[in-house]
């Protein structure tokens, strides 16, 4: 059994989502559920995109300080979970936005801002500046030039939603990797043991390049680095993760956590606070959805969470 489904699978791939996504079905040769899947994942990208003029987050960013805009049940979920994370300031804001993209680290014209500059953007990254009404699935920034970016933890959600399709369909075991956020589904067909090896990244080789590797249950695995996009001026090294608590790139020793989770949206979630912490955390793995964490550091050495290595 474990051998004929590993030997009879399906691989798609797709581009959305600002990404390269790939989807592997073990047990089948039918390709029907990749096409639905994928049209569920562009499905998804319209509602929540704001690199496009036209969506339902846009639509709430468009109204910032003038009125509320009610949203479907996916977004109003999604916004409500991304704000309430938000307010806990861990180091994840979806409201970032105009910080971020005055230092527009990774793309043309990224520079270091002024003081002054940095904030009077953060006067519009306030969580709690966001009302948020359950009977009517309304969502208001209160403050004009405020704007909800969901790219964070989006990408999590969807995998998930990916997953509850298969499982629907009764598919026994596949991976879904949107851009290298990992979402491994059912028992590994290729070891008794039903466990999955993961790679995680070194980050100062290429894409591809594994650090170390662990074995793992069906779980997500999702990473946060600063080694992909930077600055460099005066010498000085500015990565693109901006810390929500001060305006500027968080300070940090670490080069990348990744952490591995039930569901995908909380390792998007715990990857964050766990990067932002800076070590890991004492008793975050004793939550029975927490599987691991690995830490990799900028002098290369490694650290295990739950792991035993």
């Amino acid at each position: 059994m474990i051998k004929d489904l590993a030997l009879e699978q399906v691989v798609g791939q797709h581009h959305a989502l600002g990404t390269s996504i790939t989807l592997q079905i073990f047990g089948t040769q039918e390709r029907t559920l990749l096409k639905k899947s994928f049209d569920l994942i562009d499905h998804y990208e319209d509602l929540f995109t704001v690199n496009r003029d036209k969506s339902e987050v846009m639509d709430i960013n468009h109204a910032a300080g003038d009125h509320a805009v009610q949203v479907s049940s996916a977004v109003y979920g999604l916004v409500k979970l991304a704000v309430e994370q938000s307010r806990e300031n861990f180091g994840f804001n979806a409201l970032i936005g105009p910080v971020v993209k005055l230092w527009h680290i990774g793309f043309k014209g990224a520079h270091v801002p002024k003081d002054s500059e940095i904030k009077d953007k953060m006067l519009l990254t306030d969580p709690f500046k966001v009302v948020l009404n359950d009977q009517n699935q309304s969502v208001f920034l209160q403050m004009k030039g405020m704007e909800l970016d969901l790219g964070g933890i989006a990408k999590g959600w969807i995998a998930d939603r990916i997953r509850d399709l298969w499982e629907a369909y009764g598919v026994e075991a596949g991976i879904i990797n949107l851009g290298g956020n990992i979402l491994l589904v059912g028992d590994s067909p290729k070891r008794a043991s039903g466990q999955w090896s993961i790679g995680v990244q070194d980050p100062k080789e290429p894409r591809g390049d594994n650090i170390t590797s662990v074995m793992v249950p069906k779980c997500s695995a999702v990473t946060s680095g600063t080694y992909e996009r930077y600055l460099i001026v005066n010498g000085k090294k500015y990565h693109h993760l901006i810390d929500p608590r001060t305006g500027y790139p968080v300070k940090t020793d670490l080069a990348g956590v990744t952490t591995f989770t039930k569901d995908s949206v909380e390792a998007e979630i715990e990857c964050k606070r766990l990067f932002f912490a800076g070590h890991p955390m004492k008793d975050w793995h004793k939550n029975p959805d927490h599987i691991g964490a690995i830490f990799v550091y900028n002098d290369e050495h490694v650290e295990y969470d739950n792991f035993g290595q």
